[in-house]
């Protein structure tokens, strides 16, 4: 990849439960050496909740690689672990959820929201001072393969009119992840399951790096 500059990054999805934390670091140092990996996400597991003092190390150990860290739906927390910010998962609620992230966390951490399929929403959210806009496939819609051409849809269409980045959210294969680099992501997210996180991330992620590395931005 010497010759030329990967435009689209990857956003690393980790989930964290009770004895994950050193892991979360350890993953992503290994991601890190392999994709052109700018951002991690750590998601929750509401039911086996990582603590504070676990998580805290973790997040630091994420930063120190060079990498932004954000906390999935808990600006609280975010805050309390010194993470740089908070991603809002698509709800019916994400739009509240983000104005409130903002009262937590103030102007100068990151606060990103995917708005799942609407137009309306993404434009409102950046309106209102979103550092992203991601869109998803929510975990509800049956209908993958057409929620997928949505997606690469309105990927186009936020990349060709809006400066604010955007992230492809719920990206599955490695041929999506290259469709979306072509159609203008700034970003990838690729959610990476515990199995994975625990057994190595480098047959997992290298296929997708492959992908988007393939995607040559225009001069």
């Amino acid at each position: 990849m010497a010759d030329h500059e990967v435009r689209t990054q990857v956003v690393l999805v980790l989930p964290a439960a009770a004895g994950s934390g050193a892991a979360l670091a350890r993953c992503a140092a290994e991601a890190a050496r392999i994709a052109p990996v700018a951002t991690v996400i750590i998601e929750l597991d509401p039911e086996n909740p990582v603590a504070a003092p676990e998580l805290a190390p973790a997040v630091e150990g994420i930063q120190a690689l060079g990498l932004a860290t954000l906390i999935a739906g808990d600006a609280a927390l975010a805050r309390v672990v010194k993470a740089d910010g908070v991603h809002i998962p698509a709800s019916k609620s994400a739009a509240a959820e983000f104005r409130e992230a903002r009262e937590i966390l103030g102007g100068r951490s990151i606060a990103g929201i995917d708005v799942g399929r609407t137009r309306h929403d993404a434009m409102t959210l950046a309106e209102e001072g979103a550092d992203y806009i991601a869109f998803g496939i929510p975990a509800h819609v049956e209908d993958r393969e057409t929620a997928r051409s949505r997606r690469l849809e309105l990927i186009a269409w936020w990349s060709e009119i809006f400066e604010i980045p955007c992230i492809a959210c719920d990206v599955d294969t490695p041929d999506d992840a290259r469709d979306l680099a072509e159609a203008g992501a700034d970003f990838v997210a690729v959610r990476v399951s515990a199995a994975v996180m625990e057994n190595g991330v480098a047959d997992f992620l290298s296929p997708f790096a492959a992908a988007i590395s393939a995607h040559r931005p225009a001069a």
